[in-house]
């Protein structure tokens, strides 16, 4: 609990309530937590709220209290389907109005009037002006999309967002009958004889058609956001410029079809370039990221200055008009940051707008440049687009399954381009948790709940369905941030020194839906962690399905959750990519690596000790099942793991392809940054070989594991 001398005052309490701040919660210790004055005072700093003094705390109460009065309309307005919703309209005390509404092209059009509501509500002052407060009712019966709510008269001329999302997401038909199984895969980490050092997008569609061959009915794959336009590439795929547009490295130069037809000098630039990169993927050292955009872009811009056909110019110029502004935006701010830097910090103050007056002069000297980096995203659309198609002709009821990450570098692209939308002095984090004592601080900064709704949620739709263009399912991490991020102010001393700020769910839900709907995905939220009792049913309800990890799900006495007792609508898996694969899991590589980076709280005997206890559980678990048998041998314990989340109800289960393989290492290491070599570890089996993509499919162990799944595709708990 926070001190006297920092307890917050009832007026700060008022005041974080209006600006939807949590100031307590409960920990993972079950004990009670509140956040001290100088904690919401930043928080509030960051939402544009001066909280310095009782004078600006009164003030900006009054503030809140009259904001709404002060708009027309609401900046936004998000109903679920079949139900009606009432719509407030400011206009002059007694003065007339005339409200309706324009329907979404893409749900037909057309115009829709709304009727006046009898809800009487006095009039307000508000800066001089008496305003009044009619309430207009929006039709149950309107379909699903982005349509327009307008008001006119002698006192208002405004126009809103009205967005209609559906009730609930249905699971599509292929799950009527049965449950769906996948592979989990880093792909960078996945490479072939034809990468350039890192696994690309044509890996991908050659691993979705074996998988599927095998029985696979989705992939599930790192997020594949865009990173720097030059080196040093952030590693983490969490951690992106932008989470929009798609990171340009995982494209294969080869099959950019106008590298068919270049001259024999060129072909030979595009060979060179290729050689030193594509000897890098045997290397069973850290995957060099650099090293591969390096070579790989000097050969994109031999085949960029290609001349394209006629019909390849036109699906060129087709896509860059489809995805609007936001591209050009992207593409400008990958131009400047080849001259500036990616750090936004570097840049010359007068580009730190992107409506200023000394941007559009740079966007028409970098005005190829700019090209380039459209083009970049047109031929990776191609090839995503290609590989998600592979999979499903191969026989994948869902295809490729892409991962949404929880938010984007602080000074990269959309930092830049989304203004005010995305908030300033403070960045996203996590609480304290057993595994993380001291809290987390991810340094990525929040979405601004006001601006990003005055924005009427268009950034995070229009974010939503460039990832969504060639999905067949999307894992939203941390989805818990749809409803409440844990916001760690500029200047904290650490990231325990926090408060929760909730966001509009209904809203950010129901848009998710929505998108997901016309996409014919399906939604997966990563709802580990501190979760409010409510938030999974809500979800459940919603039709997102959530996460169960063996490894976590346990009962009152800390043994293996029984697998009847799993819920039924989740992704159900073995193990998570913050975990080492179980092979190392098992062989308590988890514990030898805190201790080898020191990040042990603890003593290395105790905590060894509860690793094997947690290890004893599991086998005991397993056998109690009738699932092990006598003296197992590792890639028996691993198959008898799946068959044990094969007993559950879940409707998907995953497959992480490092367990597939006997793979020990880790993907990452919470908690480090350079101690770990984090997102760089290439997919290698249990004697630390490297498996490339063509010979996954003749590794005896993974064939094992796919007749596990495939076998248990059916074995559904009632």
């Amino acid at each position: 609990m926070a001190d006297d001398q920092q307890t917050p005052s009832e007026a700060l309490l008022r005041l974080a309530a209006a600006y939807d701040i949590t100031p307590d919660y409960w920990g993972f210790d079950g004990q009670h937590k509140i956040a001290s004055a100088a904690t919401l005072q930043g928080v509030l700093k960051a939402l544009g709220v001066d909280a310095s003094s009782p004078e600006r705390i009164e003030l900006a109460l009054a503030h809140r209290e009259d904001q709404p009065w002060r708009r027309t309309l609401p900046p936004v307005v998000v109903v679920r389907e079949g139900r009606q919703a009432h719509v407030p309209v400011h206009v002059t005390h007694e003065d007339a109005v005339d409200v309706w509404l324009e329907l979404d092209p893409e749900a037909g059009g057309g115009r829709r009037e709304v009727t006046q509501a009898d809800v009487p509500v006095p009039p307000r002052s508000v800066d001089g002006r008496l305003v009044g407060r009619a309430t207009f009712t929006l039709p149950a019966d309107l379909p699903l999309g982005w349509h327009e709510i307008h008001a006119e008269g002698p006192s208002a001329n405004a126009r809103s967002a009205v967005i209609v999302t559906p009730d609930r997401l249905e699971l599509p038909d292929t799950l009527d009958a049965g449950r769906a199984w996948g592979f989990m895969a880093q792909l960078y980490s996945v490479r072939s004889r034809r990468s350039w050092g890192v696994g690309d997008l044509v890996d991908l569609a050659d691993l979705g058609a074996m998988t599927a061959r095998r029985g696979a009915d989705f992939l599930l794959i790192n997020p594949l956001h865009a990173a720097e336009p030059q080196v040093p590439l952030t590693p983490s795929p969490y951690l992106p410029t932008t989470r929009r547009f798609v990171n340009p490295l995982y494209l294969r130069v080869e099959e950019v079809p106008e590298a068919a037809y270049l001259s024999a000098a060129d072909r030979t630039l595009v060979e060179w370039a290729g050689e030193q990169a594509i000897a890098l993927d045997t290397d069973p050292g850290p995957i060099d990221r650099d090293a591969a955009w390096t070579a790989k872009r000097a050969a994109l811009e031999v085949v960029f200055a290609f001349e394209r056909s006629a019909a390849r110019q036109a699906a060129f110029d087709a896509f860059v008009e489809e995805q609007g502004p936001g591209l050009d935006t992207f593409a400008l701010w990958c131009a400047l940051a080849e001259k500036h830097g990616p750090d936004l910090r570097t840049w010359p103050t007068e580009l730190l707008d992107p409506g200023s007056d000394a941007v559009a002069a740079a966007g028409v000297e970098l005005a190829e440049r700019v090209t380039f980096h459209r083009w970049l995203q047109w031929v990776a659309d191609e090839q995503l687009s290609d590989a998600h198609r592979a999979a499903l002709d191969n026989g994948m009821t869902i295809g490729i399954m892409h991962d949404l990450a929880v938010g984007v570098h602080p000074q990269g692209a959309d930092v830049w381009s989304l203004g005010e939308v995305l908030a300033r002095g403070a960045s996203v984090g996590a609480p304290p948790d057993m595994y993380n004592q001291q809290g987390q601080n991810w340094s990525q900064p929040p979405w601004q709940p006001d601006a990003l709704a005055r924005a009427a949620y268009r950034p995070y739709r229009d974010m939503l369905r460039t990832v969504l263009r060639h999905a067949g399912a999307i894992r939203i991490d941390h989805v818990l941030g749809l409803f409440r991020l844990w916001w760690v102010p500029e200047g904290a001393a650490r990231p325990s020194e926090g408060a929760y700020v909730r966001y509009d769910h209904e809203a950010l839900v129901g848009i998710l839906a929505l998108e997901a709907y016309r996409a014919g995905a399906i939604v997966i939220g990563e709802d580990l962690g501190v979760v409010e009792p409510w938030v999974r049913d809500y979800l459940s309800e919603r039709g997102i399905l959530g996460t169960s990890v063996l490894w976590f799900e346990r009962d009152m006495n800390g043994d293996p959750l029984a697998p009847e007792d799993y819920r039924e609508l989740v992704l159900a898996t073995v193990t998570t990519h913050d975990l080492p694969p179980t092979a190392g899991y098992l062989a308590g590589e988890h514990v030898a690596i805190r201790e080898r980076l020191g990040l042990l709280t603890e003593p290395v005997a105790t905590v060894r000790a509860a690793a094997a206890a947690e290890r004893d559980r599991m086998l005991a678990a397993l056998r109690a099942r009738d699932l092990l048998g006598d003296d197992p041998s590792e890639r028996e314990i691993v198959e008898a793991m799946h068959r044990y989340v094969l007993a559950t109800p879940s409707v998907l289960v995953g497959v992480s392809l490092a367990d597939a393989v006997g793979e020990r290492r880790a993907q990452n290491q919470p908690g480090t940054d350079q101690e770990y070599p984090n997102w760089k570890v290439p997919l290698a089996d249990s004697a630390g070989q490297v498996v490339l993509v063509d010979d996954l499919f003749t590794n005896a162990r993974l064939h094992s594991l796919a007749q596990v799944l495939n076998e248990g595709r059916w074995s559904i708990t009632p």
